[in-house]
């Protein structure tokens, strides 16, 4: 999970690096050619992009280093943590599944839920069994788990 995360933010990375140093040079160049530069909105807005593509790489790069530091084995083996799959059993008899995951996976439609999430938040460290309980943004809600997967459980 953590090698597919970087991965893509690699994969952002290059793209965002082809754009700062084939596309946006270009760019510049053309809206140079028309003149006056202080009037310019193509030269203003690709320098404006060229700023905003620099922070971006920035942040992708060190948000990388901070997952590259993540020891796995710290995460608990017997209770939900980063990587968990979480089967809960709503008060309404209703079944779901969620995939505790960073907040850069996070895509609630798909059952991947960040752990800064407030549901994400009241799953982590919970056992087979526990009640949890969470007020969410569309009001309270409680689940049983039911079962759980942690990432030392699966090839993730």
């Amino acid at each position: 999970m953590k090698d597919r995360i970087l991965r893509r933010f690699n994969e952002e990375i290059a793209a965002l690096e082809r754009e700062l140093k084939v596309d946006l040079p270009k760019e510049i160049q053309r809206a140079r050619e028309y003149g006056d530069l202080r009037e310019n909105a193509e030269y203003k807005a690709a320098k404006e992009r060229q700023g905003i593509v620099n922070t971006r790489i920035a942040m992708l790069r060190k948000r990388m280093g901070e997952i590259s530091l993540m020891n796995l084995d710290r995460i608990p083996r017997d209770r939900a943590g980063f990587g968990s799959t979480v089967h809960l059993r709503a008060s309404t008899g209703e079944l779901v599944i969620y995939q505790l995951v960073m907040p850069e996976d996070a895509d609630a439609e798909k059952g991947m839920i960040s752990t800064s999430s407030p549901i994400g938040r009241a799953i982590l460290n919970k056992e087979e069994g526990d009640a949890i309980a969470v007020t969410t943004p569309n009001g309270k809600r409680s689940f049983e788990l039911v079962k759980l997967i942690t990432v030392h459980d699966t090839d993730a």
